[in-house]
């Protein structure tokens, strides 16, 4: 989709993310090696009262869902950044549901714009567990 073509508020709907408690352990294994995501004995002794998944992972989890939308298509130049909010921790068997919005455009020159959209992903209680919002150069028509 062209730069030219989004609006603002469009949404899209992501398809559900499952949070596998064995790929949660692995990842923090390798990525995030804290006994809050790998030790479950210590995990019982905190706030939480059991592991939690890497926050990266858990955004992680919903961005690979987000990328079979294919919401740029070709019109996709690069992505410019990302930033991401943890609202709640995100627990294995979590089923995270998300959408992605445009909030933001912003024309950079006669080839191309600036698309800002935030993703929010919710657990299955309904509850915000994460807002990430993302800048994606995108080619305008010419």
């Amino acid at each position: 989709m062209y730069f030219d073509e989004f609006e603002l508020n469009y949404t899209v709907k992501i398809d559900s993310a499952i949070i596998d408690k064995q790929e949660m352990i692995e990842f923090a294994r390798r990525y995030d090696n804290i006994p809050l995501h790998t030790d479950e004995e210590y995990a019982k002794t905190t706030i939480f009262g059991q592991l939690i998944a890497p926050g990266v992972m858990s955004f992680m989890s919903v961005w690979a869902k987000y990328l079979e939308v294919d919401l740029f298509g070709e019109e996709l130049i690069a992505g410019k950044s990302t930033k991401i909010e943890w609202h709640k921790p995100v627990f294995a068997g979590d089923i995270l549901s998300s959408e992605g919005i445009v909030t933001g455009l912003m024309p950079r020159n006669l080839r191309n714009g600036i698309v800002e959209l935030t993703i929010r992903a919710y657990n299955q209680h309904g509850e915000l567990v994460l807002t990430d919002v993302t800048e994606a150069i995108v080619k305008r028509k010419q």
